[in-house]
């Protein structure tokens, strides 16, 4: 009998040691490769699809030029409201683009529309926050992870109105 327990005993101590998982995290296991975060180009890449030139350097006038024909496109009805229907099939479309760097549309004030403002905040925004020197335009340097671009600039005398940005 005590040789049987014996037995089992050894058994079950092989067994646990078997399907005990690394306690290490992840990130700190030297030999796995690191999951990039910055999938399809990261944020910074829906920005540059505005490059209306092509010259690498974005412009607060490209920006807002190809917001506004996007939204225009999107807004089939010319009523400056996109419906939940096409906000889905927006969003849909966005996070099958870019994953997890997709910035889905959100109706904000909840008045059952996407208007403009809404539509745009999210790229007005990011353009401000690459926009380092504040010369209204991303330059090749700004777009670069790290950005070596200038300081990043405050936000005091900026006004979203004069810039075709949404207003506060």
């Amino acid at each position: 009998m005590s040789r049987r327990l014996a037995v089992l005993a050894a058994l079950l101590l092989l067994a646990g040691c078997g399907s005990r998982s690394d306690p290490t995290p992840p990130w700190l296991r030297p030999a796995e490769k690191p999951r990039d975060e910055n999938y399809h180009g990261g944020p910074a890449a829906t920005l540059r699809s505005y490059d209306a030139n092509h010259d690498g350097t974005l412009t607060r006038d490209e920006l807002v030029a190809g917001l506004k024909a996007e939204f225009a496109a999107h807004d089939s009805q010319h009523t400056g409201c996109l419906g939940s229907e096409q906000v889905g099939d927006i969003n849909q479309a966005r996070i099958a683009a870019d994953q997890s760097a997709a910035t889905p549309l959100i109706d904000w004030n909840r008045d059952g529309c996407i208007d403009y403002t809404e539509f745009s905040a999210a790229p007005y925004s990011l353009f401000d926050q690459l926009d380092r020197n504040g010369d209204g335009k991303i330059t090749p340097q700004e777009f670069a992870p790290g950005g070596r671009g200038a300081e990043p600039r405050g936000r005091a005398g900026h006004r979203p109105e004069d810039s075709g940005g949404p207003t506060p």
